[in-house]
This record gives C-alpha cells, structure tokens and sequence, in this order.
C-alpha cells in the first residue's frame, strides 16, 4: 500500500471513484482510503463527512495479497455492508495493484462477512460484479401498515402496484421495498419519525421502485440526502422481482437510480435460483481523481 498512518503521519491519500456509470462525473461518487492501519473511528467518520461522499471506505490488504478488510461509512455511521464502496473500490484495486492482469478475482472482510468480487478491466472503465449472497425475506407488510409507508414517502394507494405487497428484503442490509406504478418523481420522506418507522418492520432503508420505469430511490432516513446508485438495495430489488414473478431467474436485469438528482445510473443485477434466491450486482466503475487530505495536528 502507499499510505501509511503513523504518529508523524498528517496526510492521506484518497481515490475519487463513480461507480455504477459508463460516464465519469456521473453515477454514485465514492470515496476510497487504502491504508496500513485503520485511525480511530470517529477520525473515519469526520473524514467521511469531510469528502461529503453518499459513502467512503477505508482498505486494509491482509496477508492474502487478493483479500482485503474493509469499513464502510455514511456521513452518519458505519455500515456492515454497502454495495458500490465495494464495487468501486475493487476496481480501484484492480487498476492500482493488479493491472496486469484482465480480471482480478478480490475478496472484502466486512463485519467478519467475506464478499467476492470479480474486475473485469475494459476501454476506460472497469466492470466490477459482487456475489451478495441469499437473499432473505420478511413477510409481507399489513395492508395499514402498508398505507402509513405510502403516506410517509407521498404516495397514494392507487400508486401502489396492485397485489404487490410491501416487504422487507435484504441480502447484507435490509430495505422495506415499495412498488409503485406511478409518481416516482414526486415521491419523498415526509415524517419526520420514518427511521423508527422502518425500525418497527426490520428494516434499515427504504427503496421505492417503478416497476413500468424499472428505476428506483431511496435517501437517508431524514430524506435530506437521495442516495445516487445503491448496489445493497439493488440485490434485495431484484429478488423480490423474481420471487413476485416479475423477473426471471438467469436473466440480467438492469436497475435505473439517480435521475432525480442528475447522476444516471444503472445496477447491473443477476437472480439465481437453487434452493435459495442467491444475487450477483454490478456495473461500469470509472476512477475520476486523487489527492491528499491534510489532516490537522493531533487529530490521528
């Protein structure tokens, strides 16, 4: 690794990342720390809130020169999963420490959980996959229960896809996945209590998808920041299509987010049936920039 974190240490080399786009300055931005050793959390989470990045991620090569331990963090907290930190950051590897191979085959530790990732280097970009693993389930969200989620984002009833049910579904992190048919444009979290909302049916965040549009969004729980790409909602989103029949098993499918806030993106997602539904994503990873962060003395 290049960067190295000691006591004399005031400096940080970071990697800007978009991921999830065949565009730079488009997609989900990301922003990745390859170090020796990781600084106290609360140095990560200021470092995060400093990039203003939706996610940052912060990189230790093990013994293993192909696995890697990584934390994820939001501008609020630590996560035991994303999806493009991990997604971008593989390809950053590839390009930084394994360039001379065409495909780099790279495992992440999250939280004591080992995610493969496959990078496939092509013209100026990279074509990152992960295996997110099974997914898993909740029952289906009561029909006034149902009725308060779709008040809570300004939704009506008739938006909602008929005889679709509401349900909590994860595969690393779990999303209470809204189907509707119409007004994706306008809708929004408009309570202020939805975290302990989601809280009550298991579930850490929302995504609300159009299943005419096959695009989708979801924000912070306080609704002031719209999330651009979400690899870890994109897996649960596509199980639940297959489980509700609307998507086929071994069919690619390709999941649109970041309209609404001018960065289109698109979530590669693939459904596996065996005894399970197991889920690949990815997508088209291009890195944008690099630079130092001063860091200021006695913070580290």
């Amino acid at each position: 690794m290049t960067v190295s974190i000691t006591e004399n240490s005031k400096a940080l080399e970071f990697h800007l990342i978009d991921v999830f786009t065949p565009e730079p300055l488009s997609g989900n931005g990301l922003s990745v720390f390859l170090l020796e050793e990781y600084p106290p959390d609360h140095v990560m989470q200021s470092i995060t809130r400093e990039m203003r990045q939706f996610e940052s991620i912060f990189i230790r090569q093990s013994e293993d020169a192909y696995r890697f331990h990584a934390r994820i963090f939001t501008l609020e907290e630590e996560l035991p999963f994303a999806g493009h930190p991990v997604i971008g950051a593989a390809a950053l590897l590839h390009s930084k420490l394994f360039s001379n191979e065409e495909n780099a085959r790279l495992e992440f530790v999250i939280q004591q959980r080992v995610i493969k990732v496959i990078s496939k280097r092509q013209d100026q970009s990279y074509i990152a996959e992960m295996d997110q693993g099974t997914s898993a389930f909740g029952p289906d969200i009561s029909e006034k229960a149902s009725a308060s989620f779709l008040h809570a984002l300004n939704l009506d009833l008739p938006d909602r896809v008929p005889d679709l049910p509401l349900q909590v579904v994860s595969t690393g992190l779990p999303y209470l996945i809204v189907p509707i048919r119409s007004n994706l444009e306008t809708t929004r979290i408009v309570v202020a209590d939805f975290e302990a909302r989601l809280a009550g049916v298991g579930a850490k965040f929302v995504y609300v998808f159009d299943i005419n549009r096959f695009e989708g969004r979801t924000w912070d729980n306080e609704g002031r920041v719209e999330d651009v790409a979400t690899g870890s909602a994109a897996g649960p989103m596509a199980a639940y299509l297959v489980r509700h029949g609307l998507a086929s098993a071994g069919v690619e499918l390709r999941l649109s987010q970041g309209t609404f806030v001018h960065r289109p993106s698109e979530i590669h997602a693939m459904v596996h049936s065996r005894a399970e539904l197991t889920v690949t994503i990815g997508g088209e990873v291009r890195i944008v920039g690099n630079g130092m962060l001063n860091l200021p003395e006695g913070f580290i």
